[in-house]
C-alpha cells in the first residue's frame, strides 16, 4: 500500500490524498450511533482539534451497509506514520479509540492505524490521455 499518498491539486494547491476502508459490525442500532458520533454536534471535541494539529487539511468518511470508506488530505510533506504516532500520544485519543472501537469490527484495543486498512489507487481519470 502506498502510505506516502497520492499527489493532488486542490484549489491550485499540491496535497497528498490518502483512501483507506473499514468494516463496522453489523448492527444497525450501532451503526446508527456511530454516525452520530461523527455529526458535528455529536462528535468529540479532540477529534477535529487533534486531526488539525497533526496536519490534516480535511477527511471525509463515506459509508454503505457496513463499509466505510475514508479519504485524508494533507500537506505534501506530511508523514503518515509520524503524524498518526504524535495523534496517538494526545490526551484523550485512547479514549476515542475505545468508544469507537465497540462499532468497529476489529481486534479490540487494536490503533487507528490497525484499524483501517490503506487503500491503492488503480485508477485515475484526469491520468488518461485518451
Amino acid at each position: 500500500m502506498k502510505k506516502q499518498g497520492y499527489l493532488e491539486v486542490n484549489n491550485y494547491k499540491e496535497t497528498k490524498r490518502y483512501c483507506q476502508t473499514l468494516d463496522l459490525v453489523n448492527d444497525p442500532e450501532k451503526i446508527a450511533e456511530y454516525r452520530k458520533y461523527h455529526q458535528s454536534e455529536h462528535i468529540w471535541d479532540i477529534v477535529p482539534e487533534g486531526l488539525r494539529s497533526i496536519g490534516i487539511i480535511d477527511m471525509e468518511i463515506y459509508i454503505l451497509g457496513t463499509r466505510l470508506f475514508m479519504i485524508v488530505e494533507t500537506p505534501v510533506d506530511f508523514s503518515w506514520d509520524e503524524a498518526f504516532a504524535k495523534l496517538a500520544q494526545m490526551p484523550g485519543q485512547d479514549e476515542w479509540e475505545a468508544f469507537v472501537g465497540a462499532f468497529q469490527k476489529a481486534p479490540e484495543g487494536a490503533s487507528s492505524t490497525e484499524k483501517w486498512q490503506m487503500m491503492e489507487q488503480m485508477f485515475k481519470l484526469s491520468e488518461i490521455k485518451k
